[in-house]
């Protein structure tokens, strides 16, 4: 229940005799009116003042917090957020007055204390002092602990905080909303050789009694609470000066070389930044922090100035670390300071928006990335992260980008692909209809009007159609408003003088609801034949365009549409001719959509099959490395006819392997920027079809091991090891298992770990279900074993959690628990699996927090009905190769 709903009392109650009069105050305080908020309007903090002192080793805190606030409306009560708190004294103190005590209810439910002062409080400002206590926690919610063994073999655990989206209220007792934008100054009561951080650098440390030192923050500017940092240990810091700005990288000790790469792209990603929002970055410091263990509910956090992140996603260690994930370093990099811009000096005003700032960030980290190591070709990125949430999008579960949030559960699960991927695929869209130049001018109005502001996803699209934009706001209302893909189908097309002229018409891609009336969209379509120039339509339902030259066209030209292009076959089949001229972005969303629109039933599966076909061994290596997942996608879908499957595997070796024997399965000098990200995607997939000279390679890799345990180092140790771990018998998974045990780094212990649940074999699977519930694992990378068993073995992987569902849980993040059998068994085609998610949600969730339970059940459906109808089809095509 929203505490909204008392507001009629608080309004009408009469002032409390001993405050002081009314001061001169804006109307309403806190969020506006037409903004969500879960706490009684009327009372609003300017500044809290916090002073925390952990203990470490039993997992608690005692915290003193000083809250300057104002009242702007007479309140019976102040009613703040709270969770796992207890608490101490309590003392309001007006302006002009003296401390009245009060005393705390704590509603466990709402995660709110209410603090009573034995009557109702007058319109003023107030300061508000409260002592309180609060639990350290082992996964990533509030403050929490993550244990790790530091270089030299020693035991350490380190101090971290995590509060997106509802958990600073586990920190300090605060109006934990993002509205609810206030100044911090944070101090800390620590060990006196370890290593404090928090937003701001540090102001004053000083000695105090029994080994400890009282360290003092800035003061932060003006933000909302989710952005507040705090994080302590046995800690290195490196740093590098980005104009005047000093960024810089922390790590567990001796580990700062490991974040070379991360400090290098935040020093040349931070000028890039400043001027491209035309607000210089505002901050005096801003550091990576890099904490051992994971999540299974995120990577990176974009706390402001204090951005944390996982080792896993910071850290490049050259003994296994893959040039992907070099990549996908820079890229976190990146996305986490663009929302230092989106999300920290602009906020959405409440969650409904947070697209505003995931969708944003994710589009500038792709931009960045392309415009500071074109060699990358990150752009082709897109096509594949707007596949990702099209995959969500196309069935009747999906949502709008801008969606409804009333709970804590729903503000969780609105981290997801529509959220992040179809943000930014719209965003591109938008700016390709916008322009760079006026789409840059639009975002710099939009910093300046809206700094340490809180904003609605409207204030976006005025500020860019306002710098010239014209017509901007109807097609980003289309796409954020309402869920779905639409269609995009060529009626006809007609050569004429030497022109093409398309007929097109709109409609609805969708996996399980083709029979519904389609929604309608202006879309914005980009049209050329192969090789000529581009046109431009606003499609509204029907329409006609006129293309320069006559041949093979591609409708959505440069892939920046959010839409599904459905052809005449005899299109399909010229582009199949014309691959090798057509862009590569082309070349990936053709194959892309194509083989979704065989998937849906749009048209014969072998279509898409045919241009897969097509894509010659000579293709750039950023196209070929996205032939070996389709592929396995077919393989995947026939698993359960072994001998069609073979004949894929068949198909699979031989398109692949001369590719892979081009490059050889070891880098060389001088090679291409994408050639090693090839490499990697060929031998993962051959090994994962069982293609017997690669498998024999990773077993004459993993044999070399015991004479030299270096053999396998370099890029793609973890590829290897991962057809070792799915092939294993006892021997070898017992032998992972020493090496995971005597792994130097967490890092690379927390990865081998994981592998033990990828084995095929469900015996040894089951064992690996049985280790993650030991200490044995560590507390943060238990649960990964265990989403490892659930991709291979989903079945056996849920009915294990139903049985230990309370141990499991103590494995994850609070923010993922409504969500984790969903992504343990989502994966399935068992329909078994359809009706054990549905029991666990009925019994254990509300309808708000079962919704990424519905979209498991209703892939699964869907996956079930699709393999069964394109059966005949795949294996007819194979046969015939």
């Amino acid at each position: 229940m929203s505490l909204a709903k008392i507001l009629p009392f608080l309004v009408a109650a009469a002032p409390l005799a001993i405050t002081t009069p009314a001061l001169a105050q804006p109307a309403h305080s806190g969020p506006a009116a037409d903004v969500t908020t879960q706490l009684p309007r009327g009372a609003a903090p300017s500044h809290y003042a916090i002073t925390v002192t952990p203990d470490a080793a039993n997992l608690k805190f005692m915290g003193k917090v000083r809250i300057d606030l104002t009242v702007a409306r007479p309140m019976p009560t102040l009613v703040l957020n709270a969770a796992d708190l207890t608490f101490g004294a309590v003392t309001l103190t007006p302006a002009k007055g003296k401390p009245v005590k009060g005393t705390a209810k704590v509603d466990a439910d709402a995660q709110t204390v209410t603090f009573d002062f034995g009557g109702p409080l007058a319109v003023g400002a107030y300061t508000l002092d409260i002592d309180y206590a609060g639990i350290i926690n082992t996964q990533a919610n509030g403050l929490f602990a993550l244990d790790y063994t530091d270089n030299a073999g020693a035991s350490k655990r380190a101090l971290f905080t995590q509060f997106e989206a509802p958990d600073a209220r586990r920190f300090v007792p605060s109006f934990d909303e993002p509205s609810y934008k206030a100044t911090f100054d944070l101090s800390a009561v620590v060990p006196a050789d370890q290593l404090a951080v928090g937003n701001m650098p540090v102001k004053s440390s000083a000695n105090t009694a029994g080994g400890k030192k009282l360290v003092t923050f800035g003061t932060t500017p003006k933000m909302s609470s989710y952005l507040l940092f705090f994080g302590l240990g046995e800690l290195d810091r490196a740093t590098k000066m980005a104009g005047s700005t000093e960024v810089g990288v922390i790590t567990g000790k001796g580990n700062t070389g490991k974040a070379q790469l991360a400090l290098d792209a935040s020093a040349a990603i931070l000028p890039w930044y400043n001027d491209y929002f035309g607000v210089p970055y505002p901050l005096p410091k801003l550091d990576n922090v890099a904490g051992p263990g994971q999540s299974q509910f995120f990577s990176a956090m974009e706390n402001w100035g204090a951005i944390f992140t996982f080792e896993r996603a910071l850290l490049v260690d050259p003994r296994f670390t893959s040039e992907s994930t070099r990549r996908t370093i820079y890229g976190i990099v990146a996305h986490e300071m663009a929302h230092q811009w989106f999300g920290d000096l602009v906020t959405m005003a409440w969650w409904d928006d947070l697209w505003l700032n995931e969708g944003f960030a994710s589009w500038m980290a792709t931009k960045v990335t392309d415009k500071l190591n074109p060699q990358w070709e990150m752009l082709l990125s897109r096509v594949d992260g707007r596949e990702s949430a099209m995959s969500l999008d196309a069935l009747a579960t999906t949502h709008p980008v801008v969606q409804k949030i009333t709970t804590v559960d729903q503000v969780n699960q609105a981290f997801d692909a529509i959220t992040y991927e179809k943000g930014e695929a719209v965003i591109a869209m938008l700016e390709g209809y916008a322009g760079e130049d006026v789409w840059r001018s639009g975002i710099r109005a939009y910093m300046k009007a809206h700094a340490y502001g809180n904003t609605v996803t409207d204030d976006l699209w005025k500020a860019v159609e306002g710098a010239g934009a014209k017509g901007l706001v109807s097609i980003a209302h289309d796409f954020t408003s309402q869920p779905g893909i639409p269609l995009v189908k060529v009626d006809s097309a007609q050569c004429q003088g030497g022109n093409t002229v398309l007929t097109l018409s709109q409609g609805e891609f969708s996996r399980d609801r083709k029979d519904k009336t389609p929604l309608r969209w202006n879309v914005p379509v980009m049209a050329q034949t192969v090789g000529g120039a581009p046109q431009r339509l606003i499609l509204q339902g029907n329409g006609q365009v006129t293309l320069p030259g006559c041949g093979a066209y591609v409708v959505n030209a440069g892939q920046t549409g959010y839409f599904r292009s459905l052809y005449p076959e005899a299109n399909v089949k010229a582009l199949a001719k014309d691959f090798t001229k057509l862009a590569s972005i082309d070349q990936n969303g053709l194959l892309a959509d194509n083989f979704q629109l065989g998937l849906g039933g749009y048209q014969p599966m072998g279509l898409a099959l045919d241009l897969v076909d097509a894509v010659p061994a000579t293709a750039s290596p950023a196209v070929m490395a996205e032939v070996p997942g389709y592929l396995n996608s077919v393989y995947t879908m026939l698993e359960s006819d072994k001998a069609a499957q073979a004949r894929v595997a068949a198909y699979g070796s031989a398109k692949l392997t001369p590719v892979l024997a081009g490059i050889g399965y070891d880098a060389k000098a001088g090679e291409g920027p994408q050639v090693p990200v090839l490499r990697s995607s060929l031998i993962a997939t051959l090994g994962g079809m069982g293609d017997k000279a690669v498998v024999a390679e990773a077993n004459k890799r993993f044999a070399a091991l015991a004479s030299n345990p270096a053999a396998l180092d370099g890029p793609l140790r973890n590829v290897w090891l991962r057809i070792i771990a799915a092939n294993a018998d006892q021997a070898t998974w017992d032998r992972l298992r020493a090496m995971a045990k005597g792994a130097k780094t967490d890092l690379e212990k927390s990865t081998l770990f994981a592998l033990l649940g990828a084995a095929k074999d469900e015996g040894l699977a089951a064992k690996a279900l049985d280790l993650a519930l030991t200490d044995e694992p560590g507390k943060t990378t238990s649960a990964a074993i265990i989403a490892q068993v659930g991709a291979e073995h989903p079945m056996l992987a849920v009915d294990y959690v139903l049985a230990h569902r309370q141990q499991y849980e103590a494995l994850i993040d609070v923010s993922a628990r409504s969500q984790a059998l969903a992504r343990l068994g989502g994966g399935s085609a068992d329909p078994a699996m359809v009706t054990k998610l549905d029991a666990y949600a009925n019994q254990y969730l509300t309808p708000e927090s079962r919704k990424v339970v519905d979209r498991a059940i209703a892939a699964i459906k869907t996956r079930i009905e699709t393999r069964a109808r394109l059966k005949p089809a795949l294996t007819a095509w194979f046969a015939g190769k």
